[in-house]
């Protein structure tokens, strides 16, 4: 059973390729991946889209990369903690696509599990569905909604054995293990690496099938 690569944050960044669709797990900074981050902000890719609820905060996570201009399109749907997303929408240097926040999910989920699209009520009859497919199911007008799908999942989990079997901490699992499903590369910063066999089955989220890098994070 082969086992995840184990590398260091700034070998795991430089995976990350100019012009790459990445997901970021994180809501605020709670479960955000921050070591690797930091290391995508020293690796230099750059015309990033990236999908995750939000931006980060001033200077802080994806917010440090914003301010360095290497974002070029964000997917999210909770960007008004951090008030640099709107200045850069506003001055042309950030194109930004507002996703309501359970549809968002949903649309990961669907990329992970090979869904094209699916339909939805969230949003129908509002600015967010200008320009989208509806139709009318039992009644109720829906909404098109495509999957999402990444080059680059960067994920944030509490511990990972060596295989790559990956368990989370409370709050900060939040979108991190549907991440973990919809990238051609998943990268997952945890807080410690274990041998296989030492996690509890049944506390595993995600299984290492779908992890291909881990790092673990500095203290």
């Amino acid at each position: 059973m082969p086992a995840a690569r184990i590398l260091d944050a700034d070998a795991a960044a430089r995976l990350v390729r100019d012009g790459a669709t990445i997901m970021v797990g994180g809501f605020g900074l709670v479960g955000a991946p921050l070591q690797l981050l930091a290391a995508l902000e020293r690796s230099g890719a750059r015309r990033l889209t990236v999908i995750s609820n939000n931006l980060g905060e001033p200077g802080r996570g994806l917010g440090a990369l914003l301010r360095q201009g290497r974002i070029a399109r964000a997917i999210g749907s909770y960007f008004t903690t951090n008030p640099d997303v709107v200045a850069a929408h506003e001055a042309g240097k950030l194109e930004v696509t507002l996703v309501p926040q359970g549809t968002m999910v949903e649309a990961i989920r669907a990329g992970g599990a090979g869904i094209p699209a699916f339909y939805t009520p969230t949003a129908a009859g509002t600015a967010l569905a200008d320009g989208k497919e509806t139709r009318e199911i039992n009644g109720s007008l829906c909404v098109l909604e495509h999957a999402l799908h990444a080059d680059v999942a960067l994920i944030r989990a509490h511990k990972a054995d060596r295989l790559g079997n990956l368990v989370y901490q409370k709050t900060a699992r939040n979108f991190n293990p549907v991440m973990a499903t919809a990238a051609e590369c998943v990268i997952a910063e945890v807080d410690e690496i274990v041998e296989a066999g030492e996690l509890d089955p049944e506390s595993i989220v995600t299984p290492h099938l779908f992890v291909d890098v881990v790092v673990e994070a500095r203290r």
